[in-house]
C-alpha cells in the first residue's frame, strides 16, 4: 500500500515537473516568436494537434473511430468525433476551428489518465492551457475566436456565417413579429421604345409569409434610387393598368387562396405594400406573388468616361430564410459579368452603387452570383416549384421572347435583415 502510494506521488511529481518544463518551453517560444495573432494561432493549433494525436495513439493505437475512443474514455461520441477530426487535420488553424473547447478537452485528459503516460498528459495539458490563453487574451470568447479564424479558412467561412445569420434571422423575426420562408425577387431589363431608356419589370414573391404576433405591421416596398433625365416612375400591371391597388399586380394563380388583403401607398418614387390583418401564427402563412412594370424606368446609357454601372437590387425588409434574387437581361444589353454588392442600410438608407462614399457600408459576406445562361428554362429553383411558369407568364403577357434573356442569380440563406443586395452591370456610354 505504502509502495503504491509513493509510486503514485512520484508519478504526480514527474507530471508536475514535465508540465513546468513544458510551460517554460512555451515561455521561451513566446520570446523566440514575436507573435502576430495568425502566427500564434498556428503555433497553438500545431501544439494541440501534436499533443492530442499522441494522446489518442496512447489511448487507441491507430485511433480507431469515434465509438471506440468514446467507449475507452467514457465520453460522448460527439466529443470523440470532434477530437479525432481536429487531431487528424494538418492545417494548424483548421485544428483550432475544429477542436473542442478547453473544458471538454480537460474532461478528455481526466478520463485519459489511466491510458496515457504522464509526459503525454502533460504535453496535452500545456497545449490546452495555451489554447485557453489564446481565447481569453486575443478574442475574449470562443465565438469571437471563430470569427477571426474564419478569415484564414475560406472553406469554413460559409458555415461560420450561416450559423450567425440563422441566429440573427430567428431574433429579428421574433422582434419584428413576421417572417417568410422564401423571398423571390426577379427583375427583367428590356429595351424600351425610347432608345435611351430601358423597361424594368419586377416579379416579387413572398412564400410562407406570416405574422408571428398580432397587430404588427408587415410591409415591403419597390423603389428607384435615381431618376436622372427620366420620366416620373409610374408602375403598371402586366396589363398596362396604373398601380392604385394590388388587385392588378397580384398574380392570383401563384398566390394562396383566399387572397390576403394588401394596402398600397405611393410616396414619390417609392410604392409601399402592407399586409392586411389576416391573423397570425402558422395558420396565417400565405404565398404572395405580384409583378410590377415600369416603362422607360432606367437610363440605357451612362455618361462617357464616368465609369458608372447600371444596377438593380433587392431589399431584405422581412426576415426570411432564403432570398432568391434573379436578374434577366435582354441579349442586346449584355456587356460583361455583374458584381455583387451587399450594403448595411441602417446608417444611410438604400445605397447607390455608383456612390463610392457608400463603400464603407458594404458587408464582406461569403456570397456570390451564379450565371444561369440564356432561356427561362435555366431559372428553375427548388425554393419555388413554379418559378419558370411564372417567368413565362410575364414574358407572354408582355410579348417578350424569353429565350433572348440571359440571367444571373444570387441565392442567400438567412440574408441579414436590413441589408440591400445589389447586382451591378457594365453599361454602354452615351
Amino acid at each position: 500500500m505504502i509502495q503504491a502510494y509513493n509510486q503514485k506521488n512520484r508519478t504526480r511529481e514527474k507530471s508536475f515537473s514535465l508540465r513546468n518544463k513544458s510551460l517554460k518551453q512555451l515561455e521561451h517560444n513566446s520570446i523566440q516568436y514575436p507573435d502576430t495573432l495568425e502566427t500564434r494561432a498556428a503555433r497553438v493549433g500545431q501544439q494541440l494537434a501534436s499533443s492530442f494525436s499522441g494522446l489518442l495513439d496512447a489511448i487507441a493505437p491507430g485511433h480507431g473511430g469515434p465509438v471506440t475512443v468514446a467507449r475507452l474514455l467514457g465520453v460522448d461520441k460527439v466529443l470523440a468525433s470532434r477530437l479525432l477530426k481536429a487531431a487528424r487535420n494538418r492545417d494548424p488553424v483548421a485544428v483550432l476551428q475544429l477542436m473542442p473547447g478547453p473544458d471538454p478537452l480537460r474532461r478528455v485528459l481526466r478520463a485519459a489518465t489511466r491510458h496515457a503516460e504522464a509526459e503525454v498528459l502533460a504535453n496535452a495539458q500545456s497545449a490546452v492551457t495555451e489554447f485557453e490563453d489564446l481565447i481569453r487574451r486575443e478574442a475574449g470568447d470562443r465565438s469571437a475566436l471563430e470569427a477571426m479564424l474564419s478569415a484564414w479558412l475560406p472553406e469554413s467561412r460559409r458555415e461560420f456565417e450561416l450559423r450567425r445569420k440563422q441566429a440573427a434571422y430567428r431574433a429579428m423575426s421574433q422582434l419584428r413579429g413576421a417572417s417568410a420562408k422564401v423571398s423571390s425577387a426577379t427583375v427583367f431589363l428590356h429595351p424600351s421604345p425610347d432608345p435611351k431608356r430601358l423597361d424594368v419589370v419586377w416579379v416579387f414573391g413572398l412564400l410562407g409569409l406570416q405574422r408571428l404576433r398580432p397587430d404588427v405591421a408587415v410591409k415591403f416596398a419597390t423603389r428607384r434610387v435615381t431618376n436622372k433625365g427620366g420620366p416620373p416612375r409610374r408602375p403598371e400591371t402586366l396589363d398596362g393598368v396604373a398601380v392604385d391597388g394590388l388587385d392588378g399586380l397580384r398574380l392570383t394563380e401563384f398566390c394562396s387562396a383566399p387572397a390576403v388583403e394588401i394596402d398600397v401607398h405611393r410616396v414619390g418614387e417609392v410604392v409601399h405594400y402592407a399586409l392586411g390583418r389576416n391573423g397570425f401564427g402558422p395558420r396565417s402563412a400565405t404565398d404572395l406573388v405580384f409583378a410590377e412594370v415600369s416603362r422607360a424606368d432606367m437610363a440605357r446609357f451612362v455618361p462617357a468616361g464616368s465609369g458608372r454601372r447600371r444596377y438593380v437590387f433587392a431589399e431584405v425588409s422581412t426576415p426570411v430564410e432564403t432570398l432568391v434574387f434573379d436578374t434577366l437581361l435582354h441579349e442586346d444589353l449584355l456587356l460583361g459579368e455583374p458584381s455583387l454588392h451587399i450594403y448595411d442600410t441602417s446608417f444611410e438608407g438604400v445605397a447607390d452603387v455608383n456612390d463610392r462614399s457608400r463603400d464603407i457600408d458594404r458587408l464582406d459576406l461569403h456570397e456570390s452570383i451564379q450565371p444561369l445562361g440564356a432561356g427561362l428554362a435555366r431559372f428553375r429553383t427548388t425554393d419555388s416549384s413554379r418559378h419558370v411558369d411564372l417567368l413565362r407568364l410575364v414574358c407572354g403577357k408582355l410579348g417578350w421572347d424569353g429565350d433572348r434573356f440571359r440571367g444571373y442569380r444570387t441565392r442567400i440563406e438567412y440574408p441579414v435583415y436590413g441589408t440591400q443586395v445589389a447586382m451591378a452591370f457594365p453599361a454602354p456610354s452615351e
